[in-house]
Order: structure tokens, then sequence, then C-alpha cells
């Protein structure tokens, strides 16, 4: 019986994926020093859930509103988390995510949104 090799294309099939993504900033930036139009990782504290898709994220640093939609968000208030994002380049300042590192180091990938 001939064996197939599933191994690679499931590798390659996985980097493709992660090709796909835009590049986040490795290190973290402060929530102050954010600029718009920038893709940035920022951490910080849930500081209160504005709706079921947007929440307001504090460092020591300042707070940004985060949105997730149309996602409804895992985090709760008071939790710790990372959010990988792009800053709005309009008017408002705000990320528009693109993951949410958990508390528990999970991470939550937001396929759909808005562009």
């Amino acid at each position: 019986m001939k064996q197939t090799r599933v191994r690679p294309l499931i590798a390659m099939a996985a980097f493709g994926s992660l090709a796909a993504l835009p590049a986040f900033a490795e290190a973290v930036t402060p929530i102050a020093d954010v600029k718009r139009g920038q893709a940035v990782t920022v951490e910080g504290t849930v500081e209160r859930i504005l709706d079921e898709d947007e929440f307001r994220l504090e460092d020591a640093s300042g707070r940004i509103d985060v949105y997730i939609g149309p996602n409804i968000l895992p985090a709760n208030t008071g939790d710790r988390v990372t959010v990988r994002g792009i800053v709005d380049d309009d008017s408002s300042r705000e990320i528009y995510a693109r993951q949410l590192v958990m508390p528990d180091g999970s991470v939550v990938t937001f396929d759909r949104r808005y562009d």
C-alpha cells in the first residue's frame, strides 16, 4: 500500500494562512504611542465593555477603544488582554482588532470583520 505524505501539505496550508495575516508589531506599543493607520500590538485591562463588539482597553499610558465587530467579545471587564490590530486612520482613535490574546494565553482571531 502506498503511503501519502500529508504533513508537508498541512504545513504548507498552515503557513499560507498565516501569511495572509497582516504583520503586527512584535513589541508591545503603549496605548499613548499608537499612531493612526499603524499595525499594533497593545496590552492592557478591559476597562469597560461599550457594546457586544467593542470595549475600552487601558494601560498605564492611556485608554483606547477596541472594535472587534461583527463578533461577540469573549473577554470580561477586568481581564488583562493583548490586542493585535490596526489603528483607525479616520477621525476616531480606535483599534480594529484582528486578534485577542486572552488571560489564559489562548488566541481569538477575528475572521469576520468589516473592512
